[in-house]
């Protein structure tokens, strides 16, 4: 067979419908994440030296602005940070780790559901087999010693597509979510590392400096 047949998933069984949806669901999952965490994902170095040099002006306003242009958790939550920027040390603090609180949920979104699925579509494989193997046997019981091979092959068929098909959709779901596991890992590192140095940059550097144009405006 040159090429796959795709005849074979009418011979699945119940089971495969599932099968198909559940790889569907991953797919969509998987591809929706994918984009979500590419727009959040900044070079946090360069945002956050970039920030500094505007506060180095006391250019506030400007630094805001830019952070609600940026897309991204780094960007909310250095933004969160310059919202407080006269706030005291345990304000300041606060506000940065409620932002992040509210970022990295979102970041983790969905995935655990492509996790999920990455271990029950083997168990719905097993199922389907179950079901499969039943089929073989009451076609055994039914025709006795008359029994064709047509009659108890449909029930292999069954019991192998459903297993092949769920090992399928199970094997790229588990390295997706892994691999969306990552992505979340890194963007959590960068949203704390922000965090943290615009903080200190506003504890220590920008409050030593004189006040200008925009701190007067606030």
């Amino acid at each position: 067979m040159s090429a796959f047949d795709f005849s074979l998933l009418s011979q699945g069984g119940p089971m495969m419908l599932v099968v198909l949806l559940m790889a569907v669901i991953a797919l969509v999952i998987f591809v929706e994440r994918l984009l979500y965490l590419h727009r959040g994902q900044i070079r946090s170095t360069s945002f956050v030296n970039g920030i500094k040099n505007i506060l180095a002006k006391r250019r506030l306003v400007e630094a805001l602005t830019v952070c609600e242009e940026t897309p991204g958790p780094v960007a909310a939550v250095v933004k969160a940070a310059l919202l407080n920027a006269s706030a005291d040390e345990t304000r300041l603090r606060y506000a940065v780790q409620e932002a992040a609180l509210v970022e990295i949920p979102v970041l983790e979104r969905r995935i655990g559901a492509l996790a999920a699925i990455a271990q029950i579509a083997p168990l719905v494989g097993l199922l389907g087999t179950v079901l499969g193997m039943i089929t073989t046997f009451h076609a055994f019981m039914q025709g006795g010693e008359y029994a064709t091979a047509r009659a108890l092959s449909s029930g292999l068929w069954q019991a192998l597509l459903v297993t092949a098909g769920s090992l399928i959709v199970s094997i790229p779901a588990y390295l997706a979510s892994h691999f969306l596991g990552g992505r979340v890992r890194a963007l959590v590192r960068d949203v704390e590392w922000s965090g943290n140095e615009i903080m200190q940059y506003l504890l220590n550097e920008y409050r030593a400096g004189s006040p200008g144009p925009d701190d007067s405006a606030r």
